[in-house]
C-alpha cells in the first residue's frame, strides 16, 4: 500500500530518499499535474544545487496575464473567481522570468497556444513530437518519477485511484513498468474535484508508492471559460458538420471550432430543414448531394485524444450514442470549465460507463488490436485545427518559419495518418481565412510557408469560413483552384498570380464568380437569421461567464479591433461621448469601474466602452 503524506514537502523528502538526487519526472500534459509536489520538489532542488531535476511535460497552465487597463478591470475579478485557488507551477515563474537554477530543467512538447514565444529556455528545450511518441521519449531518457492528480474513491473498503483526466501518457507508462522495460515510482495527489473516472484509469491503491491526500493541498481545477463562438468559428463549424455521417466516427481537436461543430451537428440533428437552410445561406453555389444533412439514427462513435464539452453536449442530444463494446466515447485526456467537470462527477453510473479514458496510444494509433479499432473507426471523420494552410494543401499547426514553436504537433500528424490508413475516413483541417494584424488584416492561406506540420502529399479536406476544399488525390492545380475558393477573396487574385508565376496553375485561370464574394460581411448576413433564430448561440454549451461579462465580451472585441485601426478610435469616443447608456450598458460600465469617472483616463475608456457596447448590439 502507498505511503500517506499530508505535507508535500515531507513527500519530495521521501521521494529525493527512495529515488535519488537524479530525479526525471514526467508531469502529465494540462490538468492532471500534481502542483503542490512539484513545487515541493522544485524548492528542494533550488535549495541544494546537488539536486539534479528534470521535469518532462507539456501543456504547463497558467492564470492569464491581463495587460491593458480594461483587460485587468475585466478579467481580475474572472480570475479571482474561476483561479483564485490554483496554485502556480513555480518553475512556470522562473521560467518566464528567466530564472531557472542550473540545476532544473524543464523540458515540454506541447505549449499553450502562444504562451512561450519568444521565451528562450523554453523554447531550446522543446521537442518536437508526436503525442504517441512522447511516452518513448521520457522512458528513453529514465524516467524515475511519475507524479500525478488523482481522484479517490473507497469501495467496501477498498481505497481506489482514477487517473481521471489524463490517461494518455501515463497508462502507456505504467504499461511498460509492469512489461518490465521501465522502473520508476508513481505518485498522486488526490483532489476532490477531480472526476472519478471508471475504465482503464480506475488504479489500485497498490499501483502508487506515495500519495499526497490533504484538505490543505486540495484546489479548484483548473477551469478555464468557455469563450464565445464567432461567426467565422461557427461557419467553419457547420461546413465540417455537413461532413460528418450518420454511423461514423468523430474526432474533435481543441478550440471553439469544436463547439460550432457539436452546435452544427446538434441543429442538423434536431432541425434538418433549418440546417439545410443555413448551408444553402453559407454556400449558394455548392452542390446540395455533397452536403450531409441526414439527422442521426444510427448515431455517432467518438474516439479523440481530448474530451471537451462538446461532446458532453452530443452524447445529451442522443447523436453520440453508436456504442463500441458498450463505449460511446473513448477519450485521453480532458480540460474545461468548471461545468464540464461538474457533468462528469454528477453523471449517473451507467451513463458515466459509456465514457472511457484511454491510453494515448489507444485513441491516436491503430497499432494494438488494429482488426477492432477498424471495425469501429468506420467513416471517420478526424477534425483538428490549423493557423495557416499553403495554396497545395500543406497544414501550419504548430510553429512560425523562424523556429519559434506556438503549441505543438500533438496528436494531429497521428489523426491525419489514420485518416489514410482507414477506409472511408478523412482527415479535416480547419483555418480561419484571415486573421488580424496590428495595422492590417492577413491571409492564413498562403502560397507557401516556411514551417509545415503536415506535408502536402497528406492533404484531404481543409475547412474555411468560405467552404470545403476537398483535396485528396488532386493534382496540383485542382488543388490550388480548390484552395483559391475557400480563400478570402481580399487575397484570391494576388494568390492566383503567384500560383500562375510559379507554372503551378493555367495562365488563363480565373476563379469562378460565385467565389469571389468570400468576405467576411457574407458570412456574418448569412448566419444572421440562425443567430437571430437562437440556433447557433454565443456559448453553445453554458458559460462562466456573468450576464454581464458577455454582453461586455463583443463590445471589448469591437474596441480591440478598432485599436488596430487607430482612425476608428475618434469616432467611437465621440459616439460615446454624446450618447447616454441605457440601464443594461451602465451594469457593464459599472463592472468595469467606470460608472463614476475620476480621471481624463477613465472618461476616456467610459466613452468608448459605451460607444463599443452600442455598436457590438448593432452588428
Amino acid at each position: 500500500m502507498p505511503k500517506i503524506f499530508t505535507d508535500p514537502d515531507d513527500l519530495a523528502e521521501d521521494i529525493i530518499r527512495d529515488v535519488g538526487t537524479n530525479l526525471v519526472v514526467g508531469l502529465p500534459l494540462g490538468l492532471g499535474k500534481a502542483n503542490h509536489i512539484a513545487n515541493a520538489l522544485y524548492a528542494r532542488a533550488a535549495a541544494d544545487r546537488a539536486i539534479k531535476l528534470t521535469f518532462f511535460t507539456a501543456l504547463t497552465l497558467e492564470k492569464p496575464r491581463p495587460k491593458s487597463l480594461l483587460e485587468r478591470r475585466f478579467i481580475a475579478p474572472v480570475i479571482d473567481r474561476l483561479f483564485g485557488g490554483y496554485p502556480d507551477l513555480t518553475y512556470a515563474g522562473a521560467l518566464h522570468a528567466g530564472a531557472l537554477p542550473p540545476n532544473i530543467s524543464v523540458i515540454e512538447f506541447f505549449f499553450l497556444a502562444g504562451k512561450w514565444l519568444h521565451a528562450p529556455f523554453a523554447q531550446q528545450r522543446y521537442i518536437s513530437a508526436n503525442y504517441t511518441h512522447a511516452s518513448s521519449y521520457l522512458l528513453a531518457r529514465g524516467l524515475n518519477v511519475v507524479m500525478q492528480l488523482v481522484a479517490k474513491r473507497v469501495v467496501d473498503g477498498e481505497t481506489r485511484y482514477s487517473l481521471s483526466c489524463n490517461t494518455d501518457t501515463s497508462l502507456d507508462l505504467l504499461r511498460a513498468r509492469a512489461e518490465g522495460r521501465a522502473a520508476f515510482k508513481v505518485y498522486g495527489q488526490v483532489n476532490s474535484e477531480l472526476p472519478f473516472m471508471p475504465g482503464a484509469g480506475d488504479l489500485a491503491a497498490s499501483e502508487f508508492d506515495a500519495v499526497l491526500d490533504s484538505p490543505e493541498t486540495d484546489f479548484p481545477l483548473f477551469a478555464p471559460p468557455a469563450e464565445p463562438v464567432s461567426d467565422t468559428k461557427y461557419a467553419i463549424g457547420l461546413h465540417t458538420a455537413g461532413l460528418v455521417r450518420d454511423g461514423g466516427t468523430l474526432q474533435i481537436g481543441i478550440g471553439q471550432i469544436g463547439d460550432a461543430l457539436a452546435q452544427g451537428l446538434i441543429v442538423r440533428h434536431r432541425e434538418p430543414a433549418r440546417f439545410r437552410e443555413i448551408m444553402q445561406r453559407l454556400s449558394p453555389g455548392a452542390e446540395p448531394s455533397a452536403l450531409e444533412t441526414a439527422t442521426f439514427e444510427k448515431g455517432l462513435y467518438g474516439v479523440s485524444e481530448m474530451l471537451t464539452e462538446a461532446f458532453i453536449g452530443l452524447i445529451e442530444a442522443d447523436i453520440l450514442k453508436r456504442e463500441v463494446d458498450g463505449v460511446a466515447l473513448h477519450g485521453a485526456f480532458f480540460l474545461g470549465p468548471r461545468s464540464f467537470y461538474r457533468a462528469l462527477r454528477e453523471m449517473a453510473p451507467d451513463r458515466l460507463a459509456r465514457i472511457q479514458m484511454m491510453p494515448v496510444s489507444f485513441t491516436n494509433e491503430l497499432y494494438g488490436d488494429e482488426a477492432a479499432k477498424r471495425r469501429a473507426r468506420v467513416d471517420a471523420r478526424f477534425v483538428n485545427n490549423a493557423m495557416m494552410a499553403t495554396l497545395m494543401g500543406a497544414a501550419v499547426s504548430d510553429g512560425l518559419e523562424d523556429g519559434q514553436v506556438v503549441s505543438g504537433v500533438g496528436g494531429q500528424y497521428n489523426f491525419v495518418a489514420q485518416a489514410f490508413a482507414l477506409a472511408g475516413a478523412r482527415a479535416i483541417l480547419t483555418v480561419e481565412a484571415t486573421r488580424q494584424g496590428k495595422a492590417r488584416t492577413h491571409s492564413n492561406i498562403r502560397w507557401n510557408y516556411g514551417h509545415l506540420t503536415i506535408p502536402r502529399h497528406l492533404r484531404d479536406v481543409t475547412v474555411t469560413e468560405y467552404g470545403v476544399a476537398d483535396l485528396r488525390g488532386k493534382s496540383d492545380a485542382d488543388v490550388i483552384a480548390a484552395m483559391l475558393g475557400v480563400a478570402d477573396s481580399r487575397f484570391q487574385s494576388e494568390l492566383a498570380r503567384q500560383a500562375k508565376d510559379a507554372g503551378k496553375l493555367s495562365k488563363n485561370f480565373e476563379i469562378p464568380a460565385d467565389k469571389r464574394e468570400n468576405f467576411p460581411e457574407r458570412i456574418k448576413a448569412a448566419l444572421r437569421p440562425a443567430r437571430e433564430a437562437g440556433l447557433l448561440p454565443s456559448f453553445p454549451f453554458g458559460s462562466d461567464f456573468t450576464d454581464t461579462e458577455q454582453r461586455l465580451i463583443p463590445a471589448l472585441q469591437v474596441l480591440q479591433e478598432a485599436q488596430r485601426s487607430p482612425l476608428q478610435l475618434p469616432g467611437l469616443l465621440w459616439q460615446g461621448i454624446i450618447g447616454s447608456p441605457d440601464a443594461a450598458d451602465a451594469e457593464c460600465l459599472a463592472r468595469l469601474g467606470l460608472d463614476n469617472p475620476a480621471t481624463f483616463s477613465e472618461r476616456a475608456y467610459r466613452a468608448l466602452v459605451s460607444a463599443a457596447l452600442a455598436r457590438s448590439r448593432a452588428e
